[in-house]
């Protein structure tokens, strides 16, 4: 499964981007789908995932901010992040999950100015 993260650019601080990804296949068969993010120097954190029930969970940074959500038709899940701060400026990466196996998109760079 190959994934493409994008969406990323440069916004304002309050402002909104919506990141895409895009499977490679038919995401039936996945187990997770999600986005991380990662800035130089720290660990990547969890942004958001769904899972194949619709379970959904968010990093305590973005509850509140940021919408996952999922089109199974297009083989696609979306980030729509509202009321961006500075701190979420990071690389977003999506991901997804299939029994033992976990993917990762190339990442799509969000940066937010103050």
């Amino acid at each position: 499964v190959q994934l493409q993260a994008s969406g990323g650019g440069l916004v304002e601080a309050g402002g909104s981007l919506r990141l895409s990804c895009v499977a490679s296949r038919n995401i039936f068969s996945l187990n997770v789908r999600g986005w991380y993010r990662q800035v130089p120097g720290k660990q990547r954190e969890l942004v958001a995932v769904i899972g194949s029930g619709g379970n959904i969970n968010y990093g305590d940074s973005v509850k509140g901010r940021f919408t996952i959500s999922r089109d199974v038709r297009q083989n696609s899940w979306y980030l729509q992040m509202n009321g961006l701060r500075p701190e979420d400026t990071a690389v977003y990466y999506c991901n997804a999950v299939r029994g033992p196996s976990v993917y990762w998109g190339q990442g799509t760079l969000v940066t937010v100015s103050s």
